[in-house]
């Protein structure tokens, strides 16, 4: 598994961002028993970078916190039996399933972890296993997309402890 983190975020980061982003990551991948070895790409950036994308990609002119741009289209979710028909879906060199980008907004999860009571860590964990979720083509569009995702962002979030009442307050 290759998780390519790029930080471009230019104030200081003090969780540690990369061990929280392979225990996710990994929790992820094991939860939703993907077959393959997987390439995750993770952008940090900041507000104003987060909303140029999202008003280039989404035509929303705001930041959000994070962006998923999943590599791989599903007949249903965490469906992965099409996908070796699809050339592209994998890395040529380490033949590695490429699930996508996740961006995320360090100053989104300082602000959201500072609104919602818990720490930093807590929520950029819960950041990256959403995102992870939309990467294997999970939505939450309608009611019953987005209960049977926020169950199962909760199932990955208690396996990794970045729960509320575990790592979950500063």
């Amino acid at each position: 598994m290759s998780i390519i983190i790029e930080n471009e975020f230019e104030g200081e980061i003090t969780i540690p961002y990369e061990k929280i982003a392979q225990e996710v990551i990994e929790a992820a991948i094991d939860y939703v028993q993907c077959p393959y070895e997987c390439q995750v790409n993770l952008i940090l950036v900041d507000n104003e970078t987060i909303c140029q994308v999202n008003n280039e990609q989404r035509q929303i002119d705001r930041p959000t916190d994070v962006l998923s741009f999943p590599m791989a289209e599903y007949d249903e979710p965490g469906d992965f039996s099409g996908i070796e028909q699809d050339p592209m879906a994998f890395d040529p060199e380490s033949g590695e399933f490429l699930l996508g980008d996740i961006i995320i907004s360090m100053d989104k999860v300082s602000e959201q972890a500072n609104n919602y009571g818990h720490s930093r860590e807590r929520e950029y964990a819960f950041l990256i296993a959403h995102s992870m979720l939309h990467l294997f083509g999970y939505d939450h569009m309608e009611e019953e997309e987005r209960v049977l995702m926020e169950e199962k962002q909760e199932e990955i979030l208690t396996k990794t402890r970045y729960t509320r009442d575990e790592r979950g307050f500063i």
